[in-house]
């Protein structure tokens, strides 16, 4: 699990799965830059990772826009070098029934967790091309296996993701370069703690109630940590994963299988 000497790029790394990615990237000594829209955030896990004894980083962007991308990747080159390890973590989840699905609501899942996945990946891959080496993990969810209600925008936007990594990962395959994604279950982070409130501000059902429905999900009757997404994405992120390119790896608790 050693990336001493690589320096890697983790989109939506101010909290939840980015941080510890980004914090496991730095501990398997990854120099790190950490993007996301709030400013306390990135800078908060940048100080982190330098205090692991590597470079740390941190960017304000917000990944839906693509000419933020191309400032983003511009400044971490200039600061960083090369980006040997991209992770396309930054992404919304909001909720509604479809029929009460706004274009607002639409926009907002597709053009963050795709079009943003999309606009870094652009902005990657020639450069992972062009030196024979590179790794990319797409952070998506087991949503892009399957559906759920209430969650049509979300849902759709990590499908996509799906077959963006797929796509990616032939184009790149004798590159040096692999492409995959994660899919984890629900996850013990800030977005889920959001997704309950909204819930409960809804229903009037009580929080504990919600998390307790979640995690009945799992067939381990658990949500997934954020540092076991982690570990996952930094091993796919290692050498010894170099044989592995357009999976979509579930983290579930064998919720889809």
């Amino acid at each position: 699990m050693d990336i001493k000497g690589r320096r890697a790029l983790v989109t939506g790394g101010g909290r939840g799965i980015g941080r510890a990615v980004a914090l496991d990237l730095a501990r398997a000594g990854a120099d790190v830059g950490v993007a996301a829209r709030t400013r306390g955030d990135v800078e908060r896990v940048a100080a982190e990772v330098r205090a692991l004894g590597v470079h740390g980083a941190a960017f304000v962007a917000d990944v839906s826009r693509a000419e933020e991308v191309k400032s983003l990747f511009r400044a971490a080159r200039e600061t960083l070098g090369s980006i040997d390890v991209l992770v396309n973590g930054a992404g919304v989840a909001p909720s509604a029934p479809l029929p009460k699905t706004t274009e607002e609501l639409w926009r907002a899942a597709i053009e963050t967790n795709l079009s943003g996945t999309f606009y870094c990946l652009r902005e990657a891959l020639p450069e992972m091309s062009e030196r024979g080496w590179g790794r990319v993990v797409n952070v998506a969810s087991i949503a892009g296996k399957t559906g759920y209600a209430y969650v049509s925008a979300y849902a759709a936007s990590k499908h996509g993701v799906l077959g963006l990594t797929k796509c990616a990962a032939l184009e790149m395959a004798q590159k040096g370069v692999t492409v995959n994604a994660v899919c984890p279950g629900y996850v013990d982070t800030p977005m889920t703690d959001a997704s309950v409130a909204r819930i409960v501000e809804k229903t009037g059902i009580p929080a504990v109630e919600i998390r307790r429905r979640l995690e009945d999900l799992s067939p381990q009757k658990r949500l997934v940590t954020s540092e076991e997404v982690s570990a996952l994405v930094l091993f796919l992120c290692t050498e010894a994963a170099r044989g592995i390119t357009g999976q979509a790896l579930s983290l579930d608790g064998g919720t889809v299988v």
